[in-house]
């Protein structure tokens, strides 16, 4: 990680972060750079084991400043587990100071073949996770006068084939990030979305670098490269951090300018995926 040339690595020392989905990708990457920082880190996901790996890495990256990490199973869809995982956050290290609601699910469909349940599933992991996680957090959050990342997608906001249940539900959880904003500024609780690009260390790109279209895929990013988690870790730190103070209600897209040309080159990957699947 190349956080610790800019930041103080004693910038979170004291403060506790949450989050959801925290025990793999582009979200343990955040829980990285936060404890690198200091924080004491409360991770939750669907998977016990997997949480424990993450926990145990996060503890050797926080130890320095002797940060403290709970890892505890808890689907973002169940409201009395999730209860349960942010109770045991406050009782066992400290209020929440901040959250990072990035569970998430995404499979590639054409509309005309998604079901019902499938839709369902995404909309309720990404959107009523983030709401789940928000709502349990807001005492916590009051107390600390906190703040929330929200990790979304450019399908919010740029449509792309066979995602539709993805920019439902990612539009829906950036209006949700703006409207917590609005409502809860007066309590000091600020509400921000980091919206990634490609990222290479992530299974969606692994799959796409496969495919002899991702040089091209690769090409039609304005900085002509994939992302990197770390750069999605960056850029939450910086959003939780007294230099963001003043930001709230905020979409910071760290995607290389990728969500400025369309989806016109990813459709095209993405119809051969679903082509090869059929």
């Amino acid at each position: 990680m190349i956080i610790a040339q800019h930041f103080s690595k004693t910038l979170f020392q004291g403060k506790t972060v949450f989050v959801t989905g925290g025990g793999s990708g582009i979200n343990l990457a955040v829980a990285r750079h936060f404890a690198a920082l200091g924080a004491n880190l409360a991770i939750c996901g669907r998977t016990q084991e997997k949480l424990d790996a993450a926990a145990d890495e996060l503890r050797a990256l926080s130890a320095h400043v002797s940060g403290k990490v709970l890892a505890v199973a808890a689907d973002v869809r169940n409201y009395p587990a999730l209860e349960t995982a942010f109770q045991r956050t406050e009782t066992e290290i400290a209020p929440v100071d901040v959250l990072v609601c990035g569970a998430a699910g995404n499979f590639l469909c054409p509309a005309e073949d998604l079901s019902p349940n499938g839709f369902r599933a995404v909309v309720e992991i990404d959107l009523l996770g983030s709401f789940h996680a928000s709502r349990i957090a807001f005492a916590q959050l009051q107390k600390t006068r906190g703040s929330i990342l929200f990790i979304s997608a450019g399908q919010a906001f740029v449509p792309h084939a066979f995602q539709v249940h993805v920019g439902a539900a990612k539009a829906g959880v950036d209006n949700l990030m703006k409207n917590l904003a609005l409502e809860w500024g007066r309590y000091g609780i600020r509400s921000n979305t980091i919206t990634p690009g490609p990222i290479a260390e992530t299974e969606g790109m692994r799959r796409l670098s496969s495919d002899e279209h991702a040089a091209r895929a690769q090409a039609s990013i304005p900085l002509r490269r994939y992302g990197h988690v770390d750069e999605i870790g960056q850029a939450a730190v910086f959003l939780a951090s007294p230099l963001a103070s003043y930001i709230t209600g905020a979409v910071l897209s760290v995607d290389g300018g990728s969500n400025l040309v369309g989806s016109a080159l990813w459709n095209e990957v993405t119809a051969q995926l679903v082509a090869r699947k059929g």
